[in-house]
């Protein structure tokens, strides 16, 4: 595979920003890796958490690795501590991730534009942000996973109350989450009464001794309530890269990756 660190100019940030691509290849003669490039090719944007950059799936994963063999392109955006959203007081993170970011990656690189061959996925904040995406552009994505996901941004608030301030930054406050397009059970339950087979399918996974569980259990248990396409899966394991270098590998054997 080819691996691009890739700095750009964003419109919508009004700042220079960084995305770590690696596109498929076919090769033969790689020692301990066969990669293989479709005429169409995949995509997989891959989020980060809040603690990290658009560097942290390469550095701490085998994602590359695990992508060769499936002619997959992995798209892993920068996008700070935002929660992937316009923020309150800060900068639009949401209309870069959703609107402007595919349309630069499809300038940029040859990969496939069909929702069929367009999914997203990410750990704890990008977890959140693939469910996000997915149930507010549920046209250009066909599945999307969420890996110890932090899928409830209004409990921010109450977990960490030393950390108003920013949470305020990203959303003005708990209350203003919900109903918006912020709020996943409320983004979810809406597209689902609109056309539930609209839904990409959805993919959720989080470790039983991980501060987010309770989160998480909530979120399946409403998806669940609606009857909507959700695969939920748990084992044992807490929020670290342990964990999610494993199910990362799930993630992609689970994609619907046409052949």
């Amino acid at each position: 595979m080819a691996f691009l660190q890739c700095d750009f100019h964003s419109e919508s940030l009004g700042l220079a920003i960084s995305m770590n691509v690696i596109l498929p290849q076919t090769t033969s003669n790689q020692i301990g890796m066969q990669g293989e490039k479709k005429s169409r090719t995949p995509v997989l944007y891959l989020l980060h958490g809040l603690s990290d950059d658009h560097t942290i799936w390469m550095r701490r994963t085998s994602i590359e690795r695990y992508a060769a063999p499936l002619g997959l392109a992995v798209v892993m955006p920068g996008v700070a501590r935002s929660y992937y959203s316009d923020m309150e007081a800060g900068l639009k993170y949401w209309t870069f991730i959703s609107e402007e970011l595919p349309k630069t990656v499809n300038s940029f690189f040859n990969v496939s534009e069909r929702r069929e061959d367009t999914f997203v996925a990410g750990l704890s904040m990008g977890g959140y942000g693939a469910f996000k995406l997915a149930l507010n552009c549920p046209e250009r994505f066909a599945a999307a996973a969420s890996l110890s996901g932090a899928l409830d941004p209004a409990a921010l608030f109450e977990r960490w109350p030393d950390r108003t301030a920013e949470f305020s930054w990203m959303f003005g406050s708990a209350d203003k989450i919900k109903n918006s397009r912020n709020d996943l059970k409320f983004t979810l339950k809406e597209l689902m009464e609109k056309n539930r087979n609209a839904v990409p399918a959805l993919y959720q996974w989080c470790g039983s001794e991980d501060f987010l569980y309770k989160d998480n259990i909530e979120f399946r248990d409403y998806a669940k309530s609606l009857n909507a396409p959700l695969l939920y899966k748990e084992s044992a394991g807490d929020h670290n890269w342990a964990c999610w270098d494993t199910m990362i590998q799930d993630v992609l054997k689970w994609l619907p990756i046409k052949s």
